[in-house]
């Protein structure tokens, strides 16, 4: 090298060094490449840093959503297959060749795909704004994340009519939750609680007429959007800024598992809330569950309690609610009324009657029988006038000192002294030790009934081993799936120890190839046989192969080698051909003038290798392509052929033999990169 150029090198090395983005993980995958949950570096990271795209963990090592997320700090945006988590071995997210983009479990279930097709080329991308696209390299897009969000909106995300956010189920589950944002039947933008027996509009509140609320229903299109600086706007007029609007920063706005709306901005790397719908989350349908009541402390947050005399159904999920320790009485006489200050319980209501007094309530609701739960009695400032709600069912229960009015639950004269009593023990402490002073009889055993009870265990077992045995036999004496179909093609059916004795326990080999191994053998009825031994493969080689035998049974020609019958007993499966004496065509061939191939195994190899094996054996060494098609090329060319065309050639011959099915180009795609080329 000359001196002279010592220094430009070594400044050229330096800078590549340097570069923040040598050692970066990439932004996008092609058609037939994967993304695996086992490997920690298959991640598609946008070009500016921000989002990420990959397998998240689910709270362990071995559960896992396909998901996008914020870096800084690590924030989920949206999920894949969010209700059926995939295993953390084996699964894989997959760019098929025919355009689909698939996720895979490890059993190899497809769990989630994009359901997209195309014969163009394909690649996946992770876009600036935290947007997976699936596009052609004209720009067409198949598919993208944004058409679907889950519980997240990004600035620039449009919100549709086609289109909600959801929750999550909880502040660690990320599956489908209970709350919902989207448009309605009047095109205005709402929150809806969607509970497993109920479900309420709760925002804006269902009361208010939408005029009064800022809202428009006179707009047929039905869009919303958040931008960059924290402005968000809906074709409803609803409009709301962030507190921190006009600053530069990183922005989601989020439907959280509570069912509050809330915008994040980031704040010193943490998020904020800059916006909220909802200031009391107890006002939020479904907080609590059924008969149970919601507490908001500002510095506690939201407590749920049941009401007196119920108790949690799901000691771990308030959404399910409480359920009585009573049953009521059918007489009236014996219920009496419970009452909650400033509880107020929204909906459900059995009636509704004006300037009722409190006693004309209470037997408004005696009449209702049992469809009465309650009553709810309120004063209301604004008309100066009493309101009686008597209460089919208390859903929606929450407390505030706002609310001029009270709730008054039904129940049992008998259980109202345990109301009391428990209350009273809430300032007690210590632990109480109660021992039971009892004892128990051991009963005289009945040995008759044990005598019965051996004999019928013994004949039940008995039973049971001659039904093993059954099974067995027919197990191992029924063909696999797809087999039994060969019957009907006139091929015999070779048993596995005859084919077994036939080849002398598969002692004597006669070659070779991708699809099994070949023995030479003599049939019971004296005929030599060449018998090949598949390997091992899965259902759908299986049901291929038996098309392929089917066919072979429909062809009659002087040139195919005849097939004289097949064994498939389990795992084992073989098939009997005609034994030709002087050997194969191919071997003939091969030996007297396909010289190039005995020059592959001339450089360097040590043994003979498939010809497909030593190509990509020798690109993964980063063998020149030009070098490697003179080594394979046929010599009787004498170098009459385009380099180029050849390198094509080859490129998509070794496509063509993957030897994952689904890794292997169509008809179609082979002749549009082979027509793109000649372009």
């Amino acid at each position: 090298m000359n001196s002279s150029n010592i220094p430009f090198v070594f400044l050229l090395l330096i800078a590549l060094l340097a570069s923040p983005f040598s050692f970066s993980l990439p932004d996008s995958i092609t058609q037939g490449s994967s993304l695996s949950v086992e490997k920690p570096r298959d991640i598609l990271t946008s070009s500016n840093g921000i989002f990420s795209a990959g397998f998240y963990p689910l709270g362990g090592d071995n559960a896992f959503y396909f998901a996008i997320w914020f870096n800084k700090p690590s924030t989920a945006v949206w999920y894949a297959n969010r209700d059926f988590p995939v295993n953390g071995k084996k699964s894989k997210l997959s760019l098929l060749k025919n355009g689909n983009l698939v996720l895979r479990d490890a059993d190899g279930l497809i769990v989630w795909s994009t359901d997209t097709s195309s014969t163009a080329y394909v690649q996946l991308k992770l876009c600036d704004s935290g947007n997976l696209v699936l596009q052609e390299t004209g720009g067409t897009t198949l598919w993208q994340s944004f058409n679907f969000p889950t519980d997240t909106l990004l600035p620039l995300q449009s919100l549709t009519r086609t289109t909600q956010l959801v929750s999550s189920r909880s502040q660690s589950n990320f599956s489908t939750g209970f709350y919902s944002l989207l448009f309605d039947h009047e095109n205005l933008l709402r929150l809806l609680y969607d509970g497993p027996d109920v479900s309420s509009i709760y925002w804006f509140a269902p009361w208010l007429i939408s005029w009064k609320a800022g809202r428009s229903t006179f707009y047929s299109r039905t869009n919303a959007v958040l931008d960059e600086i924290g402005k968000f706007i809906s074709s409803d007029n609803l409009n709301f800024k962030a507190a921190d609007y006009g600053t530069i920063t990183q922005r989601r706005l989020t439907l959280d598992f509570d069912g509050n709306l809330r915008l994040y901005c980031l704040n010193e790397g943490k998020w904020v809330v800059s916006w909220q719908a909802i200031s009391n989350p107890c006002t939020i349908h479904g907080s609590c569950g059924e008969n149970s009541v919601c507490h908001h402390v500002k510095t506690l947050g939201r407590k749920c309690s049941c009401l007196p005399g119920f108790t949690m159904l799901n000691e771990s999920d308030w959404s399910y609610g409480c359920k009585p320790t009573f049953i009521t009485p059918k007489s009236n006489d014996k219920t009496e009324f419970f009452m909650m200050k400033n509880t107020e319980f929204y909906g459900y209501d059995h009636g509704y009657f004006e300037n009722y007094t409190l006693e004309m309530c209470k037997k408004a609701c005696f009449a209702g029988q049992h469809k009465c739960k309650g009553i709810q009695y309120a004063y209301i400032q604004e008309e100066c006038i009493w309101k009686c709600y008597p209460k089919a069912r208390f859903l929606n229960g929450h407390h505030s000192v706002d609310f001029t009015g009270d709730t008054y639950v039904k129940i049992p004269k008998s259980s109202l002294h345990l109301l009391f009593a428990k209350s009273a023990k809430l300032g007690c402490s210590g632990i109480v030790n109660v021992t039971l002073n009892r004892r128990y009889e051991k009963q005289k055993e009945n040995t008759s009934v044990r005598y019965l009870l051996y004999f019928v265990c013994a004949l039940g077992g008995v039973e049971a081993f001659v039904i093993i045995l059954l099974w067995i036999f027919l197990r191992d004496n029924e063909p696999p799936p797809g087999f039994a179909v060969l019957d009907t093609t006139g091929f015999r059916r070779y048993t596995y120890r005859e084919l077994k004795k036939a080849t002398k326990n598969f002692s004597n080999e006669i070659g070779r190839g991708a699809g099994g191994i070949v023995y030479k053998g003599i049939l019971p009825d004296n005929r030599v046989a060449a018998i090949k031994r598949l390997y091992e493969s899965g259902q759908e080689e299986v049901s291929d192969l038996v098309a392929e035998i089917s066919t072979i049974g429909n062809l009659n020609h002087m040139n195919l080698i005849e097939m004289w019958g097949y064994c498939a007993e389990r795992n084992q499966k073989l098939l009997v051909y005609e034994y030709l004496e002087h050997g194969s065509i191919a071997a003939n061939l091969i030996s007297n003038s396909l010289d190039y191939v005995e020059l592959a195994n001339s450089v360097g190899e040590t043994e003979q290798r498939r010809l497909v094996t030593w190509v990509k054996e020798k690109m993964s060494e980063g063998m020149i392509m030009e070098s490697m098609i003179e080594e394979i090329i046929d010599p009787r060319l004498e170098g009459l052929y385009d380099a180029s065309q050849m390198a094509i050639m080859v490129s998509v011959a070794l496509q063509c033999v993957e030897e994952d099915r689904n890794e292997r180009p169509t008809m179609s795609q082979v002749v549009e990169m082979l027509l793109r080329h000649s372009n």
